[in-house]
């Protein structure tokens, strides 16, 4: 098993440099009409049920073809035939083993280019690699970049970058619009007034000169091994495509993890228990994050199992392979997805309850290899992830400590896909204090 080819830095391309999506629906035919093998099994007939299905409830839509079809199946989408590959083994082969046939500006995620542009999200190859150095550097130094609240002039940036995330939410035939009103001229509308903002303040800063200590600073002064520097279109990037992996991922984990608490009363009197004797009352420093507070770190992990913000790695494979007995063509649309995965009954038993002793160190041991992909697999892994889950469980620790939160009754979770998972009408709840 394994791909048929060896690859060195791919030269294919196989989307077109357009935002128009009639020019990729015709790059898709052409190449689907060239593939030299036949798609895996699966529902390979034009639908437009199947495709409102998918962009409304993905998840029941995938596990029922894993459970039909097996662990790579495809299903066709609006006009594309997109495989699916679910499980610890197809995980960790899309990401790890086989990560070199596998593009990722290529795939769907090149949609994001539109508000992102050449970003850590949307760059493949010795591109990536770099950028990729470069930004692991100035995580080590930087929490945060340019304030995502805070008001520029006449912008205010939170608000701003939210209208243009919009734009991911919205159903597939209206994403394909381009006239006026549409949600394609919101975004690109968005994207001039942030793109204002951020290369005003790039030049004030190239002016100035002076050394600073956040993100946008480090970003200016970053240099590469070879002395090379960021232009300021790359910087821009870096930003926007950092905001966009942090903004709302954080938070959505956070609400997520008190939705199940309060589902699951049983796990928080030990949770409290912990709270309450390791802290007493404190916030908690970064060497209790890390090791001394275990419950909440498996309740964490636990719903990043069931709720991972990055819920689908789309790709686009370069060369021809086989996996699990049925071959993919060159060119054809890829999807890996975390969240099917972590919900697949042969993986995680009773994969639909949050059961934070799963995650327990002896039993999280024992997962297979690519079972548990929250934040992406290999050179694709979130840079920011160890921060992203010390940030949750500081939020979650100091909440939890002060207050009891109950859901409204009545209330009924409902999922937001695109860009990430996310409570689609926010998580109303009941905030006491604790003991009162």
């Amino acid at each position: 098993m394994g791909v048929t080819a060896a690859k060195p830095e791919p030269p294919a391309k196989f989307r077109p440099d357009s935002s128009n999506p009639f020019v990729h629906i015709a790059a898709d035919l052409r190449i689907e009409r060239a593939a030299e093998a036949p798609m895996p099994p699966g529902e390979l007939g034009f639908s437009v049920a199947r495709t409102l299905r998918f962009n409304r409830d993905p998840l029941p839509t995938m596990l029922d073809a894993y459970e039909r079809f097996g662990p790579v199946y495809t299903l066709r989408l609006m006009h594309a035939p997109v495989v699916f590959m679910l499980g610890p083994a197809a995980n960790h082969h899309v990401t790890v083993s086989h990560a070199s046939n596998f593009l990722w500006r290529e795939g769907s995620m090149g949609d994001l280019i539109a508000l992102l542009g050449d970003g850590l999200l949307t760059i493949d190859g010795a591109e990536h690699r770099r950028a990729r150095r470069l930004a692991l550097r100035v995580a080590m130094r930087a929490l945060f970049g340019l304030d995502p609240d805070r008001a520029a002039g006449d912008v205010d940036l939170a608000e701003e970058f939210e209208r243009a995330l919009a734009y991911y939410g919205r159903d597939y035939f209206l994403q394909s619009l381009r006239g006026p009103r549409s949600p394609w001229r919101a975004l690109q509308a968005s994207r001039r007034r942030l793109d204002r903002v951020l290369f005003t303040e790039i030049a004030r800063r190239r002016k100035r000169g002076a050394d600073g200590e956040d993100i946008l600073s480090l970003l200016l002064a970053a240099t590469d091994e070879d002395g090379s520097a960021l232009t300021d279109r790359q910087v821009r990037d870096q930003v926007i495509t950092l905001l966009f992996a942090g903004h709302d991922t954080t938070t959505s984990t956070v609400a997520f993890l008190f939705y199940e608490l309060a589902r699951n009363p049983g796990e928080q009197p030990p949770l409290l228990e912990e709270l309450d004797k390791v802290l007493d009352g404190r916030r908690p420093t970064a060497a209790e994050l890390v090791g001394e507070l275990p419950r909440l770190e498996t309740a964490m992990d636990e719903t990043l199992r069931m709720y991972p913000p990055a819920w689908i790695g789309p790709r686009r494979a370069i060369h021809e392979y086989e996996f699990e007995g049925h071959v993919v063509p060159a060119g054809a649309r890829v999807n890996y997805c975390s969240w099917a995965s972590h919900h697949l009954a042969d993986v995680f038993e009773n994969p639909f309850a949050f059961v934070p002793e799963r995650f327990a160190p002896e039993r999280k041991a024992l997962l297979p290899k690519g079972a548990y992909v929250p934040f992406g697999g290999g050179s694709r892994t979130c840079v920011g992830m160890r921060f992203g889950q010390l940030e949750i469980m500081a939020i979650a620790a100091t909440l939890l400590q002060r207050f009891t939160l109950e859901l409204q009754p009545g209330y009924c979770l409902r999922i937001r896909e695109m860009p990430t998972l996310s409570p689609r009408d926010g998580l109303p709840m009941i905030v006491r204090a604790r003991g009162a």
